[in-house]
């Protein structure tokens, strides 16, 4: 659900409120960085070097994702960028996860198929030819969130994790966002819109999502992950005042049976063992 929040909010903020995607990056980040680094000192009062326990090859993943997610939506139309984004997402962790010994039963690989089809069901008949900007900057950003997630397996500490790859991540974008930034294109709806997709839906979800990756495997992290376009368009219906159209119904069909045929497999086996 944040993950989708944030499409949401990135659709609000640069195509209602118009405001540029390198001061919404900007302000992402920055605000996604002071409310964790307050969490942190909230919750775990923790000592002054522990505050940037964050990785810096996660940190660049998370740069490169939020700007190239950002400026790419510019020449993108949302179905577009949904498919290519979670395209490269699922194709980058999938061949992690092969290249690292994990198996899926044919049952999960059947479910992932199924999930699949739901997405492309939901966005292609949206689908119109990218321009070869969108389609690289966007490929960028889905290989990128793919790699933030890969990095996430191993930590112990994803408050702390997530704090400190925020603040480096917005040290790393500082200087492209105030040189590519447009002031005048600034309000207070798009401000608002970026802050709380930083605050809330960025920087407490994906500490939320490093919390839970330790746990999961990497075929499953791909898998659930199917589910954003389709609580995305939701998010629109409810939210952009977008139709309700019988494809999005036969999606949802897809991706939420082909996600619980998979997972429920797993933890059956589990019940079995």
């Amino acid at each position: 659900m944040a993950f989708a929040a944030n499409s949401i909010l990135c659709r609000l903020a640069l195509d209602v409120y118009g405001i540029d995607p390198a001061s919404f990056s900007l302000l992402r980040l920055a605000s996604g960085a002071v409310v964790l680094l307050f969490l942190v000192v909230l919750l775990n009062k923790a000592k002054p070097a522990q505050l940037l326990a964050g990785e810096w090859r996660a940190s660049i993943f998370l740069a490169v994702y939020i700007l190239g997610f950002s400026f790419a939506y510019i020449t993108l139309d949302a179905g577009v960028g949904a498919l290519i984004l979670f395209s490269l997402v699922q194709l980058t962790m999938m061949a992690v996860a092969l290249y690292e010994g994990e198996r899926p039963a044919a049952i999960e690989w059947v479910g992932w198929v199924f999930a699949l089809i739901g997405v492309l069901v939901l966005v292609a008949p949206g689908v119109s030819a990218p321009s070869p900007v969108g389609l690289l900057l966007m490929s960028l950003a889905g290989v990128a969130w793919a790699g933030y997630t890969l990095c996430g397996r191993k930590s112990t500490q994803p408050l702390m994790s997530t704090s400190g790859n925020f603040i480096y991540a917005t040290i790393i974008a500082l200087i492209p966002c105030l040189i590519l930034m447009n002031l005048s294109s600034l309000s207070w709806q798009g401000v608002m819109l970026a802050v709380a997709s930083g605050a809330i839906a960025s920087g407490v979800g994906y500490a939320i999502w490093y919390a839970v990756l330790p746990h999961i495997s990497t075929m499953r992290a791909a898998l659930i992950q199917l589910s954003v376009p389709v609580l995305a368009a939701v998010g629109g219906i409810l939210f952009i005042g977008e139709a309700v159209a019988v494809r999005f119904m036969i999606s949802c069909a897809l991706v939420l049976g082909g996600i619980t045929l998979a997972i429920s497999y797993k933890n059956t086996s589990k019940d079995l063992s």
